[in-house]
């Protein structure tokens, strides 16, 4: 039986999957956002091995959630959602009342299981398409 833990992790911790799932033909620098120092990082580790991870940035009462990757030979077995939920789960206990993101078009499927609806126009970061997606919480 696999061992699944979620913690919080620092901003430095996720820099590598977040490079090798989102943008691997970038620099590592491209990964980072300006605001990672005043977020809330979390890690889903696998028999103590970090493969998944997510960013949120609280503003007022919205939660922003950015740079959500699990590693690739892990992606479809259920991580993702587990480390999702945990994050709706935190956000929900820490009284914020919307979840929202840009959303990879390909990824939208994904996020609908989760209750996301699209609230924007599609529009592209470098090569790739994207919606605003939202939820309340």
């Amino acid at each position: 039986m696999d061992l699944i833990e979620i913690q919080k992790v620092n901003a430095d911790d996720l820099i590598d999957i977040r490079h090798l799932v989102l943008w691997p033909d970038k620099p590592r620098e491209f990964v980072k956002v300006p605001e990672d120092e005043h977020g809330m990082h979390f890690g889903l580790y696998l028999d103590g091995a970090l493969v998944s991870v997510i960013s949120l940035f609280g503003e007022g009462a919205d939660i922003r959630f950015r740079k959500f990757a699990t590693l690739p030979g892990l992606q479809g077995k259920g991580l993702g959602s587990r480390l999702l939920q945990h994050a709706i789960d935190f956000a929900q206990m820490q009284g914020y009342t919307r979840m929202w993101c840009d959303a990879r078009t390909d990824a939208l499927g994904f996020y609908q299981r989760f209750g996301f609806k699209k609230f924007s126009e599609p529009f592209f970061k470098e090569h790739i398409e994207y919606y605003k997606i939202e939820r309340g919480l």
